[in-house]
């Protein structure tokens, strides 16, 4: 079999990146060969390297962040804010995640909450886990469309298969009694399967009392908070010291 017959093997074998790396050996110098075990190293490692390139895309991807370059090595860890490098390094590991845990982001709006809730996701995308980030408001309203067109069933199905799902403005407006039992329909199916976070600008101890109804906000409470790793950021507003007012006048 020649060299290019090997090539059109790997190609329809859909290892394209090894058959393009074969390639390049073959152009090599013969000052520049390597041993057979190190050809064959470099073949599997180029190959390997990148299918989880694209496979950690995809994840990417599928997760919507809100701010695409969050990370959490970019979070403003500091004790006086509410969150330390000591707690970044443990959330980065992904013990949470694997333990079926929570965490929920409380603070005041322009702190960061939804930046850190991405940043959370991204870390679970490079662990392998798969990730979705979405506005409460928005999650509620397409699982109404859902229940109209008869794809609500489905719908769950798919929010339940996310490992990580972001749920970014909690309460930030009150919800209706069909958005209460569709919401605690969403954590029921995550509840000891996955983890969800939680941003809101409401503390947890006020949740209750904003959910108005004290059979669902009490199943709601006891799915969130109850193995939850709570995170209470403080400080000045970002997006304030972003604005016009910030600006030096000229």
């Amino acid at each position: 079999m020649t060299d290019e017959e090997t090539i059109e093997k790997m190609i329809k074998l859909r290892l394209g990146t090894m058959a393009k790396t074969f390639r390049e050996l073959l152009a090599d110098s013969p000052g520049n060969q390597l041993s057979f075990g190190e050809r064959v190293g470099l073949l599997v490692d180029r190959e390997w390297t990148d299918r989880e390139n694209r496979r950690l895309g995809r994840l990417l991807r599928g997760a919507k962040l809100p701010q695409a370059e969050a990370s959490l090595e970019n979070v403003w860890s500091d004790a006086a804010r509410g969150i330390d490098k000591a707690q970044v390094r443990e959330l980065g590991t992904c013990r949470w995640v694997r333990s079926k845990h929570n965490v929920i982001v409380v603070g005041k709006t322009g702190v960061g909450k939804t930046y850190l809730g991405a940043a959370l996701a991204q870390a679970a995308c490079r662990q392998g886990f798969r990730s979705l980030c979405v506005r409460v408001p928005r999650l509620v309203h397409e699982l109404a469309i859902a229940r109209a067109d008869g794809s609500y069933t489905a719908t769950l199905a798919k929010v339940a298969k996310v490992e990580v799902l972001v749920l970014d403005d909690f309460l930030i407006a009150p919800l209706k009694d069909t958005e209460r039992r569709d919401l605690l329909e969403v954590l029921e199916d995550r509840y000891g399967n996955s983890s969800t976070v939680v941003t809101s600008q409401v503390p947890t101890k006020t949740w209750h009392e904003m959910l108005a109804d004290p059979t669902i906000a009490d199943a709601l409470c006891d799915r969130l908070v109850h193995n939850a790793h709570v995170i209470s950021l403080k400080g000045a507003s970002g997006r304030e010291k972003k604005g016009l007012n910030a600006q030096p006048t000229t």
